[in-house]
């Protein structure tokens, strides 16, 4: 009787376990199979910049992780030695300069970036391009946030078949991939490369201000040299590739292919005649020659004291002295249609909505794109029904977290 009784409680503890085991393995098999439903889900609709866009998968293994936040902790060492100290003399500056150089590591010349003429033109051999889109990225690449990657989406929401090629040596990394996934996964055509600057100043009027700078014969003034280096290197790729350089704080509304030989210009007088140009937008053949006029003017009035001075004021200096060049001056409304001091308004959604609906057509109808004058704007909340929300909404094309 006892071994009767003793086998039955064996028997229903087995039978039990079975039972419960059966139910967790099926539970364990819908979870699995919901998580993978929100993986493509989140893979395609939403972006998490410096975070995986898989969100129940990581991209990386946690050694590859592991790796990817130690290289995000050196890069931003790195940049600590970017900005010299505010109150020194020119002579100290360039001392400091000369000690800091090896930090710069842009300046470098490495086995990726001597493979940057290779890896270009392997890039339009593989690809064909309806427009070829230059950007620079020079920061640390956590600092490239949602409102750039908009950026990016407004840009292939008007051409789906455009290339995109960003140099920057801190997005041609592990993390940089990571954040254009979405983008990539949709078929869109996009180049990280890291930029090799000798290559891209050689047989340029701007070599010879290069090689001062990295023999430290040149100072390189307060402002950070990550802003003049952009000024310089979006001059650079034009000249030897020709296409579309664009800053990362637009929104595009419109088809660039028809604009040749095209600069904006950023404010008019009452008759009609340009007071200031800006260089966030240049669209310009290969080897033309008022980008080579731009280079030598870098290169012979370089001050890296004004800011400005070596951007869109050197572009204005030299468009206003040079005739016959074969290009043209773009209205204030085609990149530039609010200033800096204005820049607030589309972003407010208080003014009448009439005004909104009507400027929001007229935006779409006569604007090629929209500064967004970041440095005013990046604090600015993007309010619900103001002129930029509703503009997001119809211009982008992962459309998350807008």
């Amino acid at each position: 009787m006892f071994n009767y009784y003793t086998k039955f409680q064996l028997f229903c503890f087995f039978y039990f376990a079975l039972i419960i085991s059966l139910i967790i393995l099926y539970d364990s098999l819908i979870a699995n199979i919901s998580s993978k439903s929100i993986v493509f889900q989140i893979n395609i609709n939403s972006l998490q910049p410096l975070k995986p866009p898989l969100a129940n998968r990581p991209l990386f293994s946690t050694k590859e992780e592991t790796n990817n936040e130690v290289y995000l902790k050196e890069e931003e060492e790195d940049y600590a030695h970017l900005v010299p100290p505010y109150n020194l003399s020119q002579e100290e500056r360039i001392s400091w300069f000369k000690k800091n150089l090896p930090y710069f590591e842009i300046l470098k010349s490495t086995n990726i970036s001597r493979k940057f003429n290779g890896r270009l033109n392997e890039f339009f051999t593989s690809h064909y391009c309806s427009v070829q889109f230059f950007m620079t990225w020079i920061s640390p690449t956590k600092y490239l946030g949602k409102r750039e990657f908009f950026t990016l989406e407004s840009l292939f929401k008007a051409h789906p078949k455009g290339c995109l090629i960003i140099l920057s040596h801190t997005l041609d990394s592990p993390s940089g991939t990571m954040i254009f996934k979405p983008l990539v996964e949709l078929g869109y055509r996009i180049l990280l490369v890291t930029p090799d600057l000798y290559f891209l100043f050689e047989n340029t009027p701007s070599n010879s201000w290069f090689i001062d700078l990295k023999n430290g014969k040149k100072d390189p003034g307060k402002i950070p040299l990550a802003q003049n280096l952009s000024n310089l290197i979006r001059l650079a790729v034009l000249y030897k590739y020709g296409g579309v350089y664009l800053d990362t704080d637009f929104i595009i509304l419109k088809d660039f292919s028809r604009l040749r030989n095209s600069i904006g210009a950023q404010s008019m007088d009452r008759n009609g005649n340009w007071t200031r140009l800006n260089n966030a937008v240049l669209i310009f053949d290969k080897s033309h020659p008022l980008v080579y006029k731009f280079m030598e003017e870098f290169a012979l009035s370089f001050d890296g004291n004004r800011w400005g001075y070596n951007g869109p004021y050197l572009v204005s200096r030299v468009v206003e002295k040079v005739k016959d060049y074969n290009f043209s001056v773009l209205p204030p409304r085609a990149f530039y249609p609010m200033n800096w001091v204005r820049i607030k308004g589309i972003f407010n959604a208080k003014n009448d909505s009439r005004w909104i609906e009507a400027k929001v057509l007229e935006l779409n109808d006569k604007t090629y794109g929209i500064h967004l004058w970041n440095r005013q704007s990046k604090s600015m909340k993007i309010e619900q029904g103001s002129i930029i929300d509703r503009l997001i909404s119809t211009h982008c094309v992962v459309c998350n977290d807008i």
